[in-house]
């Protein structure tokens, strides 16, 4: 299984490498990681849209298409093998969190009970509003589920999040680091091993620096993996994220996520 995936050297706390989810996940050993957190590459809700071309899609039809990016096969057994996967590497007494879009949220979601023990759905309201047919959309989902039994480092974490959505960016579907601050506020120690299979452009890496955790994360593409790998380096070297360069809180919640880390 090693030989499907490419390692990207960057210091003994931070791996990350490029292949697929799968390949990615069957290569670590069982019961190796402390928290997962992760935005899977869905394609139903774009295969069901039949999108054309776009700003940040580009060509979506087109197999060449080097704007976009490599989507997960996520129709249900492929999708309930990778959740079993995660469970497997995932340490006992220990939580996942799994970025959702409303079409996946209904055709995948359930499965999730059917592998994990499933807490809660927050919802990230992104603020501004975004692209829609219908109601124009502003947020998107989270499952929050746990392997054994894990509380939450603080009880005073709401369930819907207010964080601003990255507009522009090297990365088409780049999330803002806070949502994974969050995500770890409520589940991570320091030291612990913060795992990503869906690297994208590196947002949960910095967010495990920034909590004092080791991280390993993987992506099928290549220009998201040298992506995530520079910001990386650069974040370990001089704190400076070159990818969100501001807070994508708003004040209010900037001062409330200080003191949940508190």
């Amino acid at each position: 299984m090693k030989d499907k995936i490419k390692e990207y050297k960057i210091n003994n706390g931070i791996s990350i490498y490029q292949g697929d989810c799968l390949d990615f996940l069957r290569s670590l050993p069982s019961e190796s990681v402390d928290v997962i957190v992760t935005d899977p590459a869905y394609s139903g809700m774009n295969n069901k849209m039949k999108f054309g071309n776009g700003r940040i899609v580009g060509k979506y039809q087109d197999a060449n298409n080097d704007k976009w990016f490599q989507e997960f096969k996520d129709d249900p057994e492929t999708f309930l093998t990778f959740l079993k996967e995660c469970k497997r590497v995932l340490k006992e007494d220990r939580h996942i969190y799994m970025m959702i879009d409303s079409f996946s949220l209904l055709t995948l979601g359930h499965l999730m009970r059917d592998v994990f023990n499933v807490k809660n759905i927050i919802v990230w309201d992104k603020i501004h509003i975004g692209m829609g047919h219908y109601f124009r959309r502003r947020h998107e989902f989270v499952l929050f589920a746990s392997k054994g039994i894990r509380k939450l480092n603080a009880r005073n974490i709401p369930d819907v999040w207010r964080v601003k959505r990255i507009t522009k960016s090297k990365y088409p579907t780049q999330k803002p680091v806070e949502v994974f601050d969050l995500m770890l506020s409520g589940s991570a120690s320091k030291n612990f091993v913060v795992c990503d299979p869906f690297l994208g452009s590196g947002s949960a890496a910095i967010a495990a620096i920034k909590a004092g955790c080791a991280f390993i994360g993987a992506d099928v593409s290549e220009k998201a993996c040298k992506i995530s790998a520079d910001r990386i380096k650069e974040y370990i070297a001089s704190k400076k994220d070159i990818l969100q360069k501001e807070s994508a809180l708003p004040d209010v919640e900037n001062k409330k996520i200080k003191k949940i880390k508190k």
